[in-house]
């Protein structure tokens, strides 16, 4: 009988979700979630792709569930005008193992340079942009080249662009983190942007400026500052229960409808909260790529890039299979 009245309780809040998706026409905008291989992009034909060994695509685990998250400029981003509202500010890989109950998250350096199609080589950060100029689906391509990098075939993808991300910690009240040093960030944002040490609560401007402080640290420290936010957003969901309430669900979907791209559909939606009620939070294994271990700083004409160490994908791609161990 529970489990009756389970199933019957996702059938319930997954009809209200997408009859309310169809309602406030989410299709229209730029979220594909009933039919995310439809692509609205403005394409031209790709060249003809060369293989490269150390880009094999790999194959699809079973038993393993890998998420691309990404967040991009956005229109409403200061600098994106200079840089690029599709460049992509945070690359973070979340992996679960359906069968240990394990999971990781790795952060991936925007900066990496590698072959975005062919002979052409990039900053890693470029490859949604690219795809989304050249190819007929961006999601697509850009979870397919994390794939190849990764070596870990990439199930699923979010992208969500930096106003989404404040919108969403507004709607949440604001969020904690604990900070174990003072955080000061005096040049880039026009004043002197301060967190001292213990417990913070940031509202959802604060909480950008914390994670996208770029002048006073390393962009592998903004990486772990990313991932911090991350988890406290995740703390928020579940302390107000966002992610078992179908209404409140619906009232984070329809906050972000606009700003936010992913393949998940409706009908994946009782998967990912199943999911999220068997990951152990607090035992999520993260890591970030930085000069510590996998790669090491160089330039090219001019520019700050990071290269592999060893000259090969075959270190960050052993950290992916070991990372779920």
């Amino acid at each position: 009988m529970e489990s009756i009245i389970y199933r019957l309780r996702y059938f319930i809040m997954l009809a209200v979700i997408a009859a309310g998706l169809f309602y406030l026409g989410a299709i229209r905008h730029q979220i594909d979630i009933l039919n995310p291989f439809v692509s609205h992009d403005s394409t031209h034909a790709l060249p003809v792709y060369t293989p490269d060994p150390d880009y094999a695509m790999p194959a699809k685990e079973p038993n393993r569930l890998n998420i691309l998250i990404l967040g991009i400029e956005g229109q409403d981003d200061a600098n994106a005008a200079i840089g690029g509202p599709l460049l992509t500010d945070s690359i973070e890989v979340f992996s679960y193992d359906k069968t240990t109950h394990k999971s990781s998250l790795i952060s991936i350096p925007r900066d990496l340079l590698v072959t975005i199609h062919d002979q052409t080589k990039d900053k890693l950060n470029t490859a949604y942009e690219y795809g989304f100029y050249h190819s007929s689906n961006s999601l697509q391509f850009v979870k397919d080249k994390i794939s190849e990098i990764t070596g870990v075939y990439i199930d699923q993808i979010v992208i969500f662009d930096f106003s989404s991300f404040k919108q969403i910690i507004d709607s949440l009240g604001g969020i904690d983190v604990t900070l174990a040093v003072p955080f000061d960030e005096p040049k880039e944002w026009g004043f002197d942007f301060h967190l001292p040490a213990g417990l913070n609560h940031l509202d959802g401007q604060a909480a950008l400026y914390y994670a996208r402080s770029r002048f006073s640290s390393t962009d592998f420290d903004r990486s772990k500052r990313q991932q911090q936010i991350m988890f406290a957003v995740k703390d928020k969901l579940l302390a107000l229960h966002f992610l078992s309430d179908p209404v409140k669900s619906f009232s984070i979907i329809t906050l972000i409808r606009s700003d936010i791209k992913t393949d998940i559909g409706v009908w994946n939606f009782s998967e990912m909260l199943d999911l999220v009620n068997q990951v152990k939070f607090d035992q999520i294994k993260k890591s970030v790529i930085s000069t510590d271990n996998l790669v090491t700083e160089s330039t090219d004409n001019g520019a700050y890039i990071l290269l592999p160490k060893g000259g090969t994908l075959a270190g960050i791609k052993q950290l992916f299979q070991d990372s779920l161990q």
